[in-house]
């Protein structure tokens, strides 16, 4: 007992020890030029925050424009969302996607197919609403029977698909399709293609391989 009473005096007489700085020390800052911004070329966000419709594919020469594609190469959320088999719930499914804005291209090759390209861009400040949209297409062509599949070079994930069994309808002469999906960044591309007669795979690929290397 006395040997520990005779150490809490000895502590008491002491000085109290020092902690130890809480600030760390100045680290030299490096020297030298720091790295070169990306140019347009290379940043993809300055590509699409600038006119999307420069990123569509040209009309190729001979063809003709279609006429069910908007006239300025604007479709707003309401004129996407009415191609879709319920529109009021897609512009509801787009509202809460943070749907931004949606850029078409369209044109004919005679009597053979008509073509329709589409860049939707969304905000995605809470989801990758681009990638969801990309995948949700997927999800239904692959569902129609007669289907053919390859996937896109350079995408990743992109798809495309050529659809062997005509849509019939009465009155109406044997349309087939192809159609191809994928997405960089914010946005979603989608091309559609109709015939009377079946599409080739070249036919989807080609568009498909030049329109994501202007994205």
């Amino acid at each position: 007992m006395l040997g520990v009473v005779a150490g809490y005096l000895i502590q008491a007489d002491r000085a109290p020890t020092p902690l130890p700085p809480l600030s760390q020390p100045v680290l030299a800052q490096a020297k030298g030029d720091g790295p070169e911004p990306l140019s347009a070329a290379q940043d993809r966000r300055v590509k699409t925050e600038g006119d999307l419709r420069k990123l569509l594919l040209k009309k190729p020469t001979g063809a003709r424009n279609a006429a069910w594609t908007a006239g300025d190469g604007w479709l707003d959320i309401a004129e996407y969302a009415n191609d879709f088999t319920d529109p009021a719930e897609k512009f509801t499914d787009l509202v809460g996607d943070d749907f931004r804005r949606a850029a078409v291209v369209g044109w004919k090759v005679g009597s053979s197919y008509s073509v329709e390209i589409r860049l939707v861009q969304f905000r995605q400040e809470d989801s990758m609403a681009a990638l969801d949209s990309s995948l949700n297409h997927q999800g239904w062509a692959e569902e129609e029977s007669g289907t053919d599949s390859w996937a896109i070079p350079g995408t990743g994930d992109g798809m495309a698909y050529v659809h062997t069994r005509p849509d019939t309808e009465p009155g109406y002469l044997p349309q087939y399709g192809a159609e191809a999906h994928a997405w960089r960044g914010d946005v979603s591309m989608e091309i559609w293609v109709y015939g009377a007669k079946p599409i080739t795979k070249k036919t989807i690929m080609d568009l498909a391989e030049r329109q994501m290397e202007r994205l």
